[in-house]
C-alpha cells in the first residue's frame, strides 16, 4: 500500500516544501504518533527528513523495543523501510526521546508514497502504529514552452521550469542553453531568441544534477508574423 506521502523536519540537507502544517495525532488511551507536517514536496535527487513524536502508556515497566518507518503492509505484516530493496542504502532513523526522524537521501519519484511510523512495546497488545502518515510527492523538473513566436530574421520563446508539484518560493534557478549556463538568469521563467538547434534544460540551484531533461521542439505552437 504506497500513497503520496511523508512528514518533514526537512533538513537543509532536503529540498522540499511544507504543503500542510497541520499536525496529526491518532490513538486513545495513551497511544498515538504526530506527524508534523503532513504533506511534503521534494526535489529529485535531494535528501528529506520526516518526523514524528510518539506515546503509549508509560509505567515503571514498560519499553519500546522496536521503532520504525514503512510504506507497505499485508496481513498485518509490515515492512521496514531499511529491509526494503528500493531503498536500500538510502534510508536512516534517527530517534530519541519518543520523537524519531526518517532520512531519505537521493530520493526518485517512485518515493512518493504515504510514509507512516510503528513502534512495538513490552507491553500486552502494545503495538501501534498512526495513520494517515506523511505524504511525500518527489518531482522532477521539466520545461514547459509558454509561447513561441516565428519571425522572419529570429525566433522568440518564453520558457517555464515547472515542478508537479509546488517547490518553496525564493529558490534561484539555473538555466541551460546546449549545456552551457546561461549567466543571470535565476528566476524559474526564461524569455529569448532561440534558435531551432538549441536546447534548453534547468535547475535549482544546489542540485545541478537534477536538472530536467533538454527541450528542443520548438516547431510546434507556432504563431507566425
Amino acid at each position: 500500500m504506497r500513497g503520496a506521502a511523508m512528514s518533514l523536519t526537512a533538513a537543509a540537507s532536503g529540498f522540499v516544501v511544507f504543503l500542510l502544517s497541520v499536525s496529526v495525532i491518532q490513538g486513545q488511551d495513551g497511544w498515538g504518533v504526530t506527524y508534523t507536517p503532513t504533506e511534503i514536496c521534494a526535489l529529485k535527487g535531494s535528501t528529506v527528513d520526516m518526523s514524528c513524536t510518539y506515546r503509549y502508556p508509560t509505567t515503571i515497566y514498560s519499553s519500546v523495543q522496536e521503532t520504525f518507518w514503512f510504506t507497505k503492509w499485508s496481513n498485518n505484516v509490515f515492512v521496514n523501510l531499511k529491509t526494503d530493496p528500493e531503498y536500500s542504502g538510502r534510508v536512516q532513523y534517527i530517534c530519541d526521546n519518543n520523537k524519531c526522524t526518517l532520512r531519505i537521501t537521493d530520493l526518485r519519484e517512485s518515493d512518493s508514497a504515504e510514509y507512516m511510523f510503528r513502534f512495538i512495546t513490552n507491553l500486552q497488545s502494545g503495538k501501534y502504529f498512526g495513520r494517515p502518515g506523511v505524504t511525500l510527492s518527489v518531482t522532477a523538473l521539466q520545461v514547459q514552452i509558454n509561447t513561441l513566436k516565428v519571425y522572419k530574421s529570429y525566433n522568440q520563446a518564453e520558457l517555464t521550469c515547472q515542478s508537479s508539484c509546488r517547490l518553496p518560493g525564493h529558490r534561484r534557478y539555473i538555466w541551460y542553453k546546449n549545456g552551457q549556463n546561461i549567466q543571470g538568469q535565476t528566476s524559474n521563467s526564461y524569455s529569448g531568441h532561440i534558435d531551432p538547434a538549441d536546447r534548453y534544460s534547468c535547475a535549482v540551484e544546489g542540485y545541478e544534477k537534477s536538472r530536467s531533461p533538454p527541450v528542443c521542439e520548438f516547431t510546434y505552437s507556432v504563431a507566425l508574423t
